[in-house]
């Protein structure tokens, strides 16, 4: 902690800014380019579902690397991971601008999501590296609307510079970026390493468990139903196998010192409840606006702009209560809001008026932006700051997981739920947000 202490202001401000550009590219990376697949798919002459896999192989990508990623930040120390990744993800931004064809393009949204991972995980258990303990909450409220503002503004990006330029572009604007590499370098302290063997087996089983579930996700509603149910079950036959070896291993990816500590355990669950119930709204409020209203696709990205707006605004708000308030309380409180946000989704009149939609997702981002600052600073301080990057590593993969079932039960909703299917997806989104309100709860009497 006296390396911490005695990093200087300027340091500080400078090492933070490089973690919060990494941070941002990497949420801009994932939300920027679904606006341009129609461009993509008729500059390579390809097909819809072939181009779809310009996004699925960024966050395939990004969560198989998730886990590994995190062992190896331990190991090769969290200032040289996040330094590589940042250095991954730029070079493989020109790799995406100047590829000849589909295939190539998609290779190299692997790459990128693979430097995204190291990003994600190095770069938020870096805060805990550059602030005393104190101020920790403060640097994670940053890191929220890091990730907050570009996945929000990601469609409002893509659209003005395809509004002026071809697609390559989106990819291109990454690269001056690389120059916070050598800066992070030079302003960043060095950090804790701890000597671990890697784990081959276990990276494959991650690998196939976590590729597996995710393809077999995202092929639920729009392939073969018995294919996807199969390569699901499959992920997680092997991701039982793949805790199995973990429990065996001396050094395991799994952090189960970590979820020894009932903090740290309760922290995951919340995230993944409430992950799953943001992305249940995310993914059914555009069916709900341009199919049920009939609204245009501007006025559904101008509608559901007061959710991340408002998390974004409120996430800073919520780091400075941490300092003061149990987060088990702040986060239950934000999670209870977030539900209330849903339900009156689901009562929303028939034909309402604009300021009906903005004021209930207004709440829901609100509520959503109490829970995560909280709720990450909890996760990332519950252990030694020696497994800082096994616990950084855990909450990326918490909202991936998150994301994972959402999407799930999206799709099975949709294919089960005929023309109540939209409803019905916030009444879940409800659910799960209440189950992260009581399992946050539960974090005050452990």
């Amino acid at each position: 902690m006296d390396r911490v202490e005695s990093l200087t202001a300027s340091k500080r401000r400078w090492a933070m800014l490089c973690i919060l550009l990494g941070l941002g590219l990497s949420s801009l990376g994932s939300a920027i380019a679904n606006i341009a697949l129609p461009n993509i798919s008729r500059s390579f002459a390809s097909s819809d579902a072939a181009t779809v896999w310009v996004v699925n192989a960024y966050q395939l990508s990004a969560m198989v690397c998730l886990l590994p990623v995190a062992s190896l930040a331990e190991t090769l120390g969290l200032k040289r991971v996040y330094a590589v990744g940042l250095a991954i993800f730029v070079i493989a931004s020109l790799g995406c601008a100047f590829a000849p064809a589909l295939p190539m393009l998609v290779i190299a949204r692997l790459i990128q999501g693979a430097g995204a991972a190291g990003i994600a995980v190095a770069g938020v258990a870096f805060v805990r590296v550059i602030y005393p303990h104190k101020m920790v909450s403060k640097g994670l409220a940053l890191v929220a609307l890091a990730v907050a503002i570009p996945g929000a503004l990601g469609p409002t990006i893509a659209a003005t510079i395809l509004a002026v330029a071809k697609w390559p572009w989106l990819f291109l604007v990454n690269v001056p970026f690389g120059l916070a590499v050598p800066l992070f370098i030079a302003a960043a302290p060095s950090d804790v390493r701890v000597a671990r063997p890697l784990d081959l087996t276990g990276i494959a089983l991650n690998a196939l468990a976590f590729g597996l579930f995710i393809v077999g996700v995202g092929s639920l509603g729009i392939g073969d139903w018995r294919i996807a149910t199969g390569e699901i079950v499959a992920g997680l036959v092997c991701f039982s196998l793949f805790v199995r070896q973990q429990l065996h291993h001396p050094a395991p990816m799994l952090p189960f010192d970590l979820f020894r500590i009932p903090l740290f355990t309760l922290s995951v669950w919340t995230s993944v409840c409430s992950y799953a119930a943001q992305i249940l709204a995310y993914i059914s409020l555009p069916f709900l606006f341009e199919t049920g209203l009939h609204l245009s696709a501007v006025e559904t990205g101008l509608l559901v702009t007061p959710w991340p707006f408002m998390t974004a605004v409120t996430a800073p708000v919520a780091g400075r209560l941490t300092i003061r308030y149990p987060a088990s309380v702040i986060c239950s409180i934000g999670l209870a809001l977030l539900a209330a946000g849903l339900l009156l989704m689901v009562f929303l009149p028939t034909t309402p008026a604009k300021w009906d939609v903005v004021w209930r997702l207004a709440l829901c981002g609100i509520g959503f932006g109490l829970f995560q600052t909280p709720n990450n600073t909890a996760m990332m301080t519950a252990g030694p700051i020696g497994r800082s990057g096994a616990a950084s590593g855990m909450n990326a993969a918490a909202r991936y997981v998150g994301w994972s079932l959402g999407s799930a039960l999206v799709a099975l909703i949709f294919g089960l739920g005929g023309d109540h299917a939209t409803v019905l997806c916030l009444v879940a989104g409800t659910g799960f947000a209440l189950m992260g309100a009581v399992t946050s709860s539960a974090r005050r009497f452990r």
